[in-house]
């Protein structure tokens, strides 16, 4: 259900060449069978091209292991997982936290001790089963040449107040997800009611503007960047920061209330054809050098706070400071997948963009 940008149909297809494994609905694993002890099958939401550099370095460091990596959109994941009785895969790595902590709940992980446990922070570990690997901050984009720099909002209340104050310069050129579409707009949403009930405000002012809605953040980056529309609200940091860099019309700014904290979570699958395979690759992938991988090679802020260097943790949570709010790890995570809650939810937004046609 919850899925960042990553999982996109040209990776999906990358996966299917490379692994030759993969079906509609389910894994068929006849060569990976014979080679299993040798390899560590990883299903993953994450576009391959952006973490080669992780699995080579893995590779490098445990020579007798290799990484049969296997992209998928967050629910085919989760499917083709269960079609195959837990058994088709080694490790699952998913920016869909809610279908994770889903699967963990339901006895699908099994409990790891990692050695670098300790050196993360307390919501990003669940019962030794389910860990945070990335710290990915949610935050509004916007269009450097549309908005002077004294009038960017830099709170949720005051990005309401400016929509409500200009309609017509804002109207249709507004972005943010489609949370019927986007698993991640979703939970996202969600977790913005429970924070504050000044949420509906902002999803009211949106609604008033026809803001434009997307399935993931790159859609709603490329939309400011070409200038259709002005602001983009909720997109991912990593991939809004990534995208600021290369096209300096791009401006990106985190939310002094309170700033949403995503993360890509891991877990050990409870029948994992090489569990000792397995464990290694999480335990590289929460490692200092795997994680210095990720931020310096793969520019996804990680989860560690000890790390140095530019895309080191702790520069960022530092940043953000008390403005950060962590999506934690555990039974908080399955409350927006409770179906009638969803339904609620879904009932009470189409309403708000229902009434402003």
């Amino acid at each position: 259900m919850t899925a960042m940008p990553g999982d996109s149909p040209n990776g999906r297809r990358r996966a299917l060449l490379r692994t030759g494994a993969v079906c509609a609905t389910a894994l068929v694993l006849p060569q990976a069978r014979a080679t299993a002890m040798r390899k560590v099958r990883v299903l993953s939401t994450t576009d391959l091209a952006l973490v080669q550099p992780l699995v080579d370095h893995f590779e490098a460091s445990h020579r007798a292991l290799a990484v049969d990596y296997v992209e998928l959109g967050s629910t085919e994941l989760m499917q083709a997982f269960l079609a195959e009785g837990g058994r088709g895969a080694d490790v699952l790595w998913s920016s869909a936290m809610d279908l994770q902590i889903k699967l963990v709940n339901d006895g699908h992980a099994a409990r790891h001790v990692s050695p670098h446990a300790a050196s993360l922070p307390r919501w990003a570990v669940w019962k030794h089963e389910a860990y945070a690997t990335t710290y990915e901050p949610v935050g509004l984009a916007y269009h450097r040449d549309a908005l002077a720099a004294g009038e960017v909002p830099r709170t949720h209340v005051a990005l309401a107040a400016l929509l409500r104050a200009e309609p017509a310069r804002f109207r249709k050129r507004v972005a943010t997800y489609d949370i019927e579409r986007s698993g991640l707009g979703y939970l996202l949403a969600a977790h913005d009611a429970q924070v504050t009930q000044g949420a509906w405000e902002l999803v009211q002012a949106l609604a008033d503007s026809q803001a434009r809605l997307y399935g993931n953040t790159q859609d709603m980056l490329d939309s400011v960047r070409r200038g259709q529309t002005l602001l983009a609200y909720n997109v991912l940091g990593t991939y809004a920061a990534a995208a600021a860099a290369s096209h300096p019309e791009l401006g990106l700014v985190y939310p002094a209330d309170y700033t949403l904290i995503a993360s890509r979570v891991a877990f050990v699958a409870q029948q994992a054809p090489n569990a000792e395979g397995a464990r290694l690759w999480l335990d590289h992938l929460l490692s200092p050098a795997g994680q210095r991988v990720l931020a310096d090679e793969c520019h996804l802020y990680p989860v560690r706070s000890d790390l140095d260097g530019t895309h080191g943790g702790s520069r960022l949570q530092q940043q953000l400071g008390a403005a950060a709010r962590p999506i934690a790890l555990g039974p908080g995570l399955l409350a927006p997948l409770d179906q009638s809650r969803r339904a609620a939810f879904l009932k009470r937004w189409q309403g708000a963009f229902s009434a402003a046609r």
